[in-house]
């Protein structure tokens, strides 16, 4: 399996507008792609414009299928433009708990 982590620290004040994408991508990511096993949105404690995307596909190939994606694809056109910063790290996955689901 293979796992991004997606650092984004937003705009000032774009808090709201990043969720109102994200969540629903996050969701639909899940329920309607088999490769993607994980999709979490996860917000920094200290900062209310910095969250970490954690997500888990079958492979690199289902993250490539999942660029393509119409829920994607809106919700970058929302998100894009309210990024200020944004890095990812790429890696392999070792374990995971036994609820995510396996291709």
């Amino acid at each position: 399996m293979f796992c991004i982590i997606v650092k984004t620290q937003l705009k000032p004040g774009q808090r709201e507008r990043f969720l109102e994408a994200m969540l629903p991508n996050a969701a639909a990511s899940v329920r309607e792609e088999p490769g993607c096993h994980v999709f979490d949105v996860l917000e920094d404690q200290q900062d209310p414009n910095l969250f970490y995307l954690y997500e888990i596909y079958r492979d690199e190939a289902a993250l490539a299928e999942h660029k393509q994606t119409p829920h994607y694809q809106a919700s970058r056109e929302v998100v894009n433009p309210l990024i200020e910063q944004q890095s990812v790290i790429r890696a392999g996955v070792l374990a995971t708990s036994p609820e995510v689901r396996r291709a």
